[in-house]
């Protein structure tokens, strides 16, 4: 599976098929003064106050940038004492910690600390009292004993950004950028009546709004996103959410003298414009929504529109990099030998051979992969000397309510360590790179650990997760828990991270491979044992 790319909106992309609404955008025009009425010393004058301008204003600016990168991040989350999330029942408080430390994948200088709402009040007071003092950010959870509330509200007066979730409504006040909200995250009931300039409104709104949907999907990622989407709209750029919108009219004009053609067939064709549709509809910062509209509605003219105004010509000028974090090792050994990049290669080509597919995929963390139904993995050697490819087949339930198969395609490089492999695929238009990993794969073959970290350059995609597979797509049995739980430990992930996959209808996937594809190189498929593997 590719990328869960997030564009072709007007919000990312500046486009619609209602263009009259990107005429109402930024419009950048090279100044206001009629060049042909001015003289040439005239013209030289104002050129060259303008470069004098300019070089100050771009000295300002990085000056600005410098200034910003130092900000310190520092966030106090505080729980309820005992309260349990919706992720599998976890208590918050390790729901929190966890959020702490998967904020560090994004920049190690972001600080978070965690407090029960009864600690606070009792043996940690002083100390939260002085972390409050200094933070940026307070997110409070599940609070409820008005105790604990009315000492939250007397030490928090000074942090710009507070936001509760679950907590008692009556007496807790949300801020955004030091601006006061009310914390039931309506759009367009709270914020009509806020007395603030429209600039400052729309932000507020668009900032909650993104909070609150991020908050409401209940899985880790998102929990994180929400500090993310703050940090980035009040205290300095997040680099993973740079850039997520157009510049206005002037991405507009770029697109059609570019991709004029592409952007007429796909006006024409009622697909592609569901599939702007939606996109419009989405947030730029939800992934799995996003890859969804395109699942959806991908069509020939979607692919070519996007592969033209994307992967092209970048009209979006994105670049979103594969992340380093984090840092997962391959396995080393197999049945008690040490891991070759043959060996490795037939761990993956898995059950092939002796069923129609290599691996079903079970559950995994990444909301973008874990929506899509009955995932079937196959990997393959191909007829080339040294080619390797990967094709998933999964279901989708379009937003018009069929249940369709789709099927993808991604080339295979080995990776400089045994274990370790490179991904790449063209997916709607827009090529998505992708790091693999071989964290796990037990000796009878009942189930294998696999990580991933990827990016959609010029989507400004960039994501992080896990798959984790057997050959029925039903969960390891209760005797490998133990190592399966030291595996995602590996990968810095939780057990209540993964969000299991349907596989209860899957009949009739579209499988098969191509005329002159090759499976397993040094192991014997016909060894495994399937008796002792649950029937799905």
């Amino acid at each position: 599976m590719a990328a869960p790319p997030s564009f072709l909106r007007p919000k990312t992309a500046g486009f619609h098929p209602n263009c009259r609404r990107l005429l109402h955008g930024t419009r950048e025009f090279p100044g206001s003064v009629g060049y042909s009425s001015l003289s040439r010393g005239r013209r030289s004058m104002y050129c060259c106050s303008s470069a004098v301008k300019k070089k100050t204003e771009n000295g300002a600016a990085a000056a600005a940038g410098v200034a910003q990168s130092e900000i310190p991040v520092r966030i106090v989350a505080v729980v309820g004492e005992g309260s349990v999330s919706p992720l599998k029942s976890t208590p918050w408080y390790d729901v929190m910690l966890h959020t702490a430390r998967r904020l560090k994948w994004v920049d190690e200088g972001y600080e978070m600390v965690v407090y029960t709402d009864e600690s606070c009040r009792a043996e940690n007071a002083a100390a939260a009292m002085e972390k409050l003092h200094q933070a940026n950010i307070l997110m409070v959870v599940a609070v409820t004993h008005q105790e604990s509330i009315k000492w939250i509200h007397s030490n928090s007066q000074d942090v710009a950004n507070i936001v509760s979730f679950e907590s008692s409504p009556a007496s807790l006040t949300s801020k955004f950028g030091g601006y006061l909200v009310q914390n039931k995250f309506v759009v367009g009931s709270i914020f009509s009546k806020l007395p603030l300039p429209w600039p400052k409104s729309k932000k507020l709104k668009e900032v909650a709004s993104s909070v609150s949907e991020a908050w409401n999907r209940h899985n880790s990622d998102d929990i994180r996103l929400c500090f993310l989407i703050i940090i980035n709209a009040y205290i300095k750029p997040v680099p993973t959410l740079k850039k997520l919108r157009a510049k206005g009219f002037s991405t507009f004009k770029s697109m059609v003298r570019k991709c004029g053609p592409q952007i007429f067939n796909c006006l024409m064709d009622a697909n592609c414009r569901k599939a702007l549709r939606c996109l419009n509809e989405c947030d730029p910062v939800d992934q799995a929504s996003s890859y969804l509209c395109l699942a959806s509605y991908e069509s020939r003219r979607l692919e070519e529109f996007s592969l033209c105004v994307l992967q092209r010509h970048n009209c979006l000028e994105l670049d979103a990099k594969i992340p380093e974090k984090p840092v997962v090792a391959p396995m080393v050994q197999f049945r008690g030998e040490e891991l070759d990049h043959e060996t490795a290669e037939d761990l993956l080509v898995g059950w092939l051979g002796r069923r129609g597919w290599s691996w079903r995929v079970v559950a995994g963390p990444n909301p973008a992969y874990g929506q899509f139904p009955c995932q079937h993995q196959l990997f393959y050697r191909g007829r080339a000397r040294g080619s390797f490819w990967y094709e998933p087949v999964f279901q989708v339930r379009t937003l018009d309510g069929d249940l369709v198969w789709r099927r993808r395609k991604n080339r295979v490089m080995r990776g400089t360590k045994p274990g370790t492999f490179h991904f790449s695929a063209l997916d709607n238009g827009v090529v998505s790179n992708e790091f693999w990993t071989i964290v796990d794969v037990s000796d009878d073959f009942s189930w294998g650990l696999f990580h991933f970290h990827g990016a959609a350059r010029v989507a400004g995609q960039s994501y992080t997760g896990a798959v984790l597979v057997s050959p029925t797509g039903l969960y390891p049995d209760e005797s490998q828990r133990q190592r399966l739980t030291s595996a995602l430990d590996r990968c810095s992930i939780k057990e209540w991270e993964m969000i299991n996959v349907d596989n209860c209808s899957c009949q009739n996937p579209p499988l098969g491979l191509p005329e002159g594809s090759r499976l397993h190189y040094k192991m014997k498929v016909e060894s495994l044992e399937e008796d002792s593997l649950p029937s799905v």
